[in-house]
């Protein structure tokens, strides 16, 4: 297991790059609600333009990690991010159960990346 200081820059590159898409893909599901089902067309339409740039940035971080880590630490981003956005734009809230379901999707993402073999 790699350590912090011992992450090569590329791989730094491609956490950067995860992290990045997986912003943009929070933006645009917060933008997505506030179309209210596309009756708000600009926001539906700006929804879909970051979508679109979160899976190009997605495709640059695929060249510095496995598809496994990549898409897993942008969905873990992805799924807190929304659940913070959705909270605070939209008074959205879960329960213990839901909190619980955020923990293991961390964990797995964790464990994913452990388990990581280079090649």
């Amino acid at each position: 297991m790699e350590s912090l200081s011992s992450l090569s820059s590329a791989n730094f590159m491609g956490f950067v790059l995860v992290a990045l898409a997986a912003l943009i893909d929070v933006i645009a599901n917060l933008l997505l609600k506030q179309s209210n089902g596309f009756q708000k067309k600009l926001y539906g339409i700006s929804a879909i333009f970051l979508v679109l740039l979160a899976f190009y940035l997605l495709r640059l971080a695929l060249k510095h990690m496995p598809l496994a880590v990549a898409y897993s630490s942008w969905g873990a981003i992805g799924i807190i991010g929304t659940l913070i956005g959705g909270r605070i734009l939209f008074g959205e809230r879960l329960n213990a159960i839901g909190y619980i379901g955020v923990v293991c999707v961390l964990c797995a993402v964790v464990l994913l990346k452990m388990g990581e073999i280079d090649g």
